[in-house]
This record gives C-alpha cells, structure tokens and sequence, in this order.
C-alpha cells in the first residue's frame, strides 16, 4: 500500500492539537480528520476516533501493526514540517 497524498490542514489556537491530515492510500483510499498532537515527549499522531456512550474515545479507522504505523506517522510529520516551512527566497512574483 502507498500514501499517495497528505493534506494538511494547520490548527491556529493555542494548546496541543497542531493540525488535522488527509491521508489519500493508493490514489483510491481516504482517511480524514488524523491529528497531530505536540505532547510532553514530542510531536505524534492520533488516528480518527469518535466517542462511545461510556464516554471513552474509540478509533475509526487505525495501522493494525507497528512497522505501519511509525511509516505513517513518519510520512504525516514530515508533510507537516514542509508544511511548515516559509517558501524559498527568490521565488516572490516579479523576480526576475
């Protein structure tokens, strides 16, 4: 399987939620709404959940092995970094 597409949407509030990601599988496979989340011990992901009855949060949809997952969230934080980044200098409108 390959990540043929991240989007990144950045959050502008303070706190530990950074930004949402889509995650496109194969040019035919979506997953919306993965966080990524600053916490005590760096940046990680959080896959999409929602909250049951009880109030506990379940995931939606999430890498059943660890070998995917690290993959995953490598590729999500690196599209989040270049995300980041402010555009190279020398590329502004009128440069000629």
């Amino acid at each position: 399987m390959e990540i043929t597409d991240i989007r990144v949407r950045k959050v502008n509030s303070e706190g530990k939620l950074k930004a949402y990601v889509t995650v496109t599988f194969d040019d035919c496979f979506v997953v919306h709404n993965v966080k990524i989340i600053e916490g005590k011990s760096g940046t990680f992901i959080a896959m999409p959940s929602r909250k049951t009855k009880n109030g506990e949060y379940k995931d939606v949809a999430h890498p059943i092995n660890s070998d995917f997952r690290g993959m995953l969230q490598e590729r999500i934080l690196e599209a989040y970094k270049e995300a980041e980044e402010p555009p190279e200098a020398g590329s502004a409108a009128g440069d000629e």
